[in-house]
């Protein structure tokens, strides 16, 4: 049985298409899963403009952003059943034995590989999954809502897990796409007085930004950072593309303050930071995520805290996905969702 899968299947501009494939086959811990939605991400974009600084196992299909219910099951597999609603990590390959996975930090394994880019992803109808990446979600939480549960893990990860914010501090937010955004949201739910910072072109993001109760901020962002004492604002998540944000950030934060860079930027840097030193800033980087943050997170998301609706563009069938990255990629969108045929 063949199904249309979204395929990056070279690393040159534009290798993106439908291609079919096979059903997959499940090793005896795995489950296969039937796609409901998949969302797309910044770094399948990345993918399809080659302008990424991962390697990837070509070909392969897209996305790691996706939630299905379980449709077969592994002969070793315990404690899931057919017919469970579920999302996934994005973990597909992990070496138990790393020190990393050994303390449960597997997101930080360095031979980990994940979905959509080192093993085929969900932009198809099937995809198998490791159980031990598995978390159950309610019927109450509708499955366009439940495949972004990744996203806001990163963005937990980022806010709660490597930041240090406390009710009534201010926190600028560098780059409005969707993580930005979740970060911004995450801020607020830690009661923080929150600004997100961008371009022009960022207008319309602003506007989802607002219905978080953030303020939105186009071009120079220091006169808000300086509003309260004069010394900058408490901390600063760089949740931005591109490398020159952190200069941005050193700017902005206060001597004692934090940056949480959550974005990727491959350009080097080319700039001076001792300010890093001078204002003694704390600068940590936050990659992924992993177990208990995710089953934090669907408790956000099940329990109405955090609502994903705004940052939602749309749904396309996955014949659609051009329109999709399109509209993601322009900006006309937060983020796009597919929907397998």
């Amino acid at each position: 049985m063949k199904s249309a899968a979204v395929v990056n299947f070279a690393p040159e501009k534009g290798s993106v298409e439908i291609r079919e494939i096979e059903r997959p086959s499940i090793g005896p811990e795995d489950v296969l899963l039937e796609v409901a939605n998949v969302g797309v991400c910044g770094s399948d974009l990345h993918q399809w403009t080659a302008d990424h600084s991962w390697p990837v196992n070509y070909p392969v299909v897209l996305g790691h952003e996706f939630g299905g219910t379980i449709i077969e099951l592994g002969a070793a597999v315990e404690g899931w059943q057919e017919g469970d609603r579920v999302v996934s990590e994005t973990a597909a390959i992990i070496d138990p034995r790393n020190p990393m996975s050994r303390r449960g930090l597997y997101n930080l394994d360095s031979t980990r590989k994940g979905f959509g880019y080192g093993v085929n992803g969900a932009m198809t109808k099937y995809v198998r999954v490791p159980s031990r990446i598995l978390h159950a979600i309610p019927d109450s939480l509708p499955f366009e809502h439940a495949c972004l549960t990744e996203p806001c893990c990163v963005a937990y990860n980022a806010v709660v897990k490597n930041a240090r914010i406390e009710p009534g501090d201010r926190i600028a937010i560098l780059g409005p796409g969707t993580i930005g955004i979740l970060c911004a949201a995450m801020a607020r739910l830690c009661g923080a007085e929150v600004a997100v910072i961008g371009l022009e072109s960022d207008r319309h993001r602003f506007e989802i930004a607002k219905q978080y109760g953030c303020s939105a901020i186009i071009g120079d962002a220091k006169p808000w950072a300086m509003e309260r004492d004069g010394l900058g604002c408490d901390g600063v998540i760089d949740a931005a593309g591109a490398s020159i944000t952190l200069k941005i950030a050193l700017d902005l934060v206060r001597p004692a303050g934090w940056i949480s860079k959550v974005g990727w930027g491959p350009q080097p840097l080319g700039f001076n930071i001792d300010p890093l030193v001078q204002k003694n800033v704390t600068l940590q980087g936050s990659f992924s995520h992993n177990w208990p943050i995710w089953e934090r997170v669907i408790a956000l998301l099940s329990n109405g805290q955090l609502n994903v609706e705004p940052i939602i563009g749309g749904v396309w069938p996955i014949a659609q996905w051009h329109e999709a990255f399109e509209k993601m990629h322009r900006g006309e969108v937060v983020k796009s969702i597919l929907r397998p045929e």
